[in-house]
C-alpha cells in the first residue's frame, strides 16, 4: 500500500443496513451491474471524478472506513483514471465525531495543486459519505484545519459543497444559453456576448463556458482575451469556488488588451452560471506571481461588471444552434 496505515480510533457509530445499491457502470466490464459501495477515483485528464462499483471485505463502520481509505491510495490497473489520493499523500489519522469523519493528512497534501486537491476531496468526500451515519468529512494537515487560497477555514465537506456535472444523458446533446464576456475593440472594456449552443451532456458548464471563451466571439464588435493557442488543462468547482488551470501560453500577452479585462473576461463569464461567487486562475497548476503587473494569481476574484459596458451595446449572437443546424442539411 502506497497510504501509510491511519491510527483507528474507534467510532461511536451504528452501521445500519443499506436500503438500496446504486447501478454503476463498472470500469473492467460493458455491463452494468448493482454494487452496495462503488470507490472514487479521477479521470487522466483531471477534470472529473469516475465511480467504480465495490464489494468491501468489511462491514463494521470502523472496517469500511479503513478499507476505503486504503482504496482510496491504491493504484489502479487502467488507464482510464488514477487514484484520488496521489503518491506521497498519507492519512496519519483519523475519527468519526457525531455525523464528522476527520481526517488528518500529511504536509504533502498542501502541496497539491488546486485542481488535484479539490478532485482529490469531492472523490473522498463522496467514498466515505457513503458509509451509514457519515454524513460529511473535514480535512486537516498535520492537526491544522484545511484552509482555501484565502486563509478560510474550509469546514465540513458534503456532497452539497460541489457541483458536478451529473451526466444522467450519456454523449447526449443539449441546449443552453451561456453569457460570455469578451474585450472591446479598444481593449480597455468588456462586452457581453449571449451565445445559445448544443454541448454533450458530458461536459460540466464551466468547461463548456471557458472552451466558448477561449474560441473568441463571433461578433465583430468584441475582441477575444485569452491567447488562441491557450489550452485548458482543466476546471473544477467545489463550495461556490472555481479554479481554472491553463497552459503556460496564457501568458502569452497582447497589450492591447487591459490586464483587468483578461482577468474579469474569465471571472465574469464563469459567475454568469450562479453557481460559481469566486475564481482563481492558474498557469500550469501554480498560482504564484502575477498574471502581468497587478493580478496575483494567488488571490480568489469576484465578478466586477464596472468595466462591462451598457447593456444595449452588447453582442448577442445565436451560434452554434445555427451551426448543428446547417451541419444535419
Amino acid at each position: 500500500m502506497n497510504m501509510e496505515k491511519p491510527v483507528r480510533r474507534t467510532a461511536c457509530v451504528i452501521l445500519a443496513a443499506v436500503s438500496a445499491a446504486a447501478v454503476l457502470f463498472d470500469g473492467c466490464s460493458s455491463r452494468h451491474k448493482e454494487y452496495a459501495y462503488y470507490i472514487s477515483y479521477v479521470d487522466n485528464e483531471q477534470t472529473q471524478t469516475v465511480q467504480t462499483g465495490y464489494e468491501p471485505e468489511n462491514k463494521s463502520v470502523d472496517g469500511l472506513i479503513q478499507e476505503f481509505l486504503e482504496m482510496l491510495s491504491t493504484d489502479t490497473d487502467t488507464v482510464d483514471y488514477v487514484k484520488a489520493i496521489p503518491e506521497g499523500v498519507h492519512i496519519l489519522s483519523w475519527e468519526v465525531e457525531q455525523d464528522c469523519l476527520n481526517l488528518d493528512f500529511n504536509s504533502a497534501y498542501s502541496k497539491m495543486d488546486s485542481i488535484t486537491e479539490i478532485l482529490c476531496r469531492l472523490a473522498v468526500v463522496k467514498t466515505m459519505t457513503q458509509i451509514e451515519g457519515i454524513r460529511s468529512v473535514c480535512f486537516s494537515v498535520k492537526g491544522k484545519p484545511l484552509t482555501d487560497s484565502r486563509g478560510d477555514v474550509v469546514g465540513e465537506m458534503t456532497l452539497d459543497s460541489f457541483v458536478e456535472n451529473p451526466g444522467e444523458q450519456i454523449n447526449s446533446y443539449q441546449h443552453a444559453t451561456i453569457d460570455l464576456y469578451f474585450a472591446n475593440q479598444s481593449g480597455d472594456g468588456l462586452l457581453k456576448e449571449t451565445q445559445e449552443v448544443y454541448y454533450n451532456s458530458n461536459i460540466s458548464m464551466e468547461k463548456l463556458v471557458m472552451e466558448h471563451l477561449m474560441n473568441g466571439p463571433k461578433s465583430g464588435k468584441a475582441r477575444g482575451t485569452i491567447p488562441e493557442e491557450t489550452k485548458l488543462i482543466n476546471v473544477a468547482v467545489a463550495d461556490g469556488s472555481c479554479y481554472v488551470n491553463l497552459d503556460e501560453n496564457f501568458r502569452n500577452q497582447n497589450y492591447e488588451i487591459a490586464e483587468p479585462v483578461v482577468i474579469y473576461s474569465i471571472v465574469n463569464s464563469l459567475a454568469s452560471l450562479g453557481n460559481i461567487r469566486r475564481v482563481q486562475i492558474s498557469v500550469n497548476g501554480n498560482t504564484s506571481g502575477k498574471y502581468r503587473a497587478d493580478y496575483d494569481l494567488s488571490r480568489m476574484y469576484q465578478a466586477d461588471y464596472t468595466l462591462v459596458q451598457d447593456a444595449e451595446e452588447r453582442a448577442v449572437v445565436v451560434s452554434d444552434i445555427e451551426e448543428k443546424e446547417e451541419g444535419k442539411k
